[in-house]
């Protein structure tokens, strides 16, 4: 399944093209990507996409390659941003994203 067939392609390409190295917001992201509009099914199936090793969480090595989840030519996150969305998302404290805490990333 590609990212394209839950969000629209352009909706993807205008978002990535917003956030140049450095200036990443999740929030601003996912609302331009309309990922907050979708539903519990639909964001899980993003999740699923993103969790490249398929164990269940976003690990920071995976979260460093989010964007290229959404499109092939997405940039890398710096080592900055990626310890900002991890620190953002993992409510937890364990280090990673599981569904629940990127669900709800998502409808901040």
């Amino acid at each position: 399944m590609a990212m394209s067939s839950i969000l629209n392609a352009d909706d993807i390409k205008r978002a990535l093209d917003a956030f140049p190295a450095g200036s990443f917001d999740h929030k601003k992201f996912f609302e331009m990507v309309g990922l907050r509009a979708k539903s519990f099914d639909e964001v899980k199936k993003v999740f699923l996409l993103l969790d490249a090793d398929n164990s269940g969480f976003i690990e920071e090595e995976e979260l460093k390659f989010v964007l290229k989840g959404f499109a092939n030519d997405g940039r890398d996150l710096t080592d900055k941003e990626t310890k900002e969305f991890l620190r953002a998302a993992d409510k937890d404290g364990d280090g990673k994203i599981g569904v629940d805490e990127f669900a709800a990333l998502v409808k901040e």
